[in-house]
């Protein structure tokens, strides 16, 4: 059995197509030479010195990652311990509702998801004399899958959203030819970053349809795409990004990654972007989205030490192995023409 149950509908999307608070880009830096930083001065954070003992490279702290960042984060995790070897870092891999909840309630310092902070959830935390701070430490994708069988590969934004909305139910009114039946929508999880992202950046608010199902993770999503010609999947790139991870070549043996065009109509061959590296880079792939970590650490923290290090060389040098792209550094395009 691969769903949990439908989508819920009725879970909060954290709609951000409005324009979110300022990030604190040069807030960690690019290095563990944060105390300099007068992190004490920002009021209650948790994590105050007073409560905690932890430091930038040693102690222990509790995390929250949205889910579909669980294989470049379980890298960045295991690579900052075998340099730290007193951190220890407890990663809780979960929906991105469930992340922010988390952090909003002082459940957790830091949160690694695919949206900065929103107006509203800002001003709570400045409510309560917590100052938030985040960084862009890379940009992803959202990717979407189909069977191998499945002649439809190629589809535009609009068709993506007919799709999603519930106006496109059958892969024949896609394609006269498509004789697959009934289109199955398959999310990750409720609560979840592509749910929220599809919702904003693909519908753009209108509701996703009512027969939408949420999957119990991310393997399983792959699993039913690959054991269902009808179905389509939304995926984060970072699941089938690295292609030197045995899974992830497994993964892509069975599923086919849709070409997507932002072109409504009279769309060519060339128009079909996939979510490659080069094509997150040049800013081509209509699906795009960035990663942030958000701290509420007052002090220098191991928090603050693992997302400095994240931002900083050792981590972007992992960001751009895993196949997205890093906030910082560049990815070198080679153009192959045929001879």
């Amino acid at each position: 059995m691969y769903f949990t149950e439908l989508l819920d509908l009725s879970a909060p999307t954290g709609n951000i197509s409005k324009k979110t608070g300022m990030t604190h880009a040069k807030f960690w830096g690019f290095g563990l030479i944060v105390a300099s930083l007068g992190l004490g001065s920002c009021g209650d954070n948790s994590g105050s010195a007073a409560q905690a003992t932890d430091t930038p490279t040693s102690g222990s702290i509790r995390i929250g990652v949205d889910e579909t960042f669980e294989p470049i984060l379980t890298s960045q995790v295991d690579t900052f311990q075998k340099l730290y070897t007193s951190a220890k870092i407890q990663a809780a891999y979960q929906p991105e509702g469930k992340v922010m909840e988390a952090f909003l309630a002082d459940s957790i310092r830091l949160a690694v998801v695919s949206r900065d902070l929103t107006t509203d959830e800002r001003s709570r935390l400045e409510r309560l004399k917590i100052v938030p701070r985040s960084i862009r430490i890379g940009v992803d994708g959202v990717a979407i899958v189909v069977h191998p069988s499945n002649p439809d590969s190629l589809l535009t934004m609009a068709q993506l959203r007919g799709i999603f909305t519930g106006k496109q139910q059958q892969w024949s009114q896609l394609s006269p030819t498509n004789k697959l039946g009934d289109i199955t929508v398959v999310f990750d999880n409720n609560s979840s970053s592509t749910a929220r992202f599809v919702q904003d950046s693909v519908t753009q608010g209108a509701a996703l349809t009512k027969t939408a199902y949420a999957s119990k993770s991310n393997p399983a999503l792959l699993d039913y795409v690959a054991s269902h010609p009808n179905a389509i999947g939304v995926i984060g790139v970072n699941w089938i990004s690295d292609r030197d991870d045995a899974a992830v070549q497994k993964f892509l043996k069975r599923v086919r990654v849709v070409g997507v065009s932002a072109k409504a109509t009279g769309s060519t061959p060339s128009d079909y972007i996939q979510p490659y590296q080069g094509y997150l880079a040049q800013k081509v792939y209509p699906l795009r989205r960035e990663l942030y970590v958000i701290s509420r650490e007052a002090r220098a923290g191991l928090g603050t030490g693992f997302a400095s290090f994240v931002a900083g060389n050792k981590g972007q040098l992992i960001i751009l192995k895993s196949g997205l792209m890093p906030a910082t550094g560049q990815v070198r395009l080679i153009d192959v023409k045929p001879q």
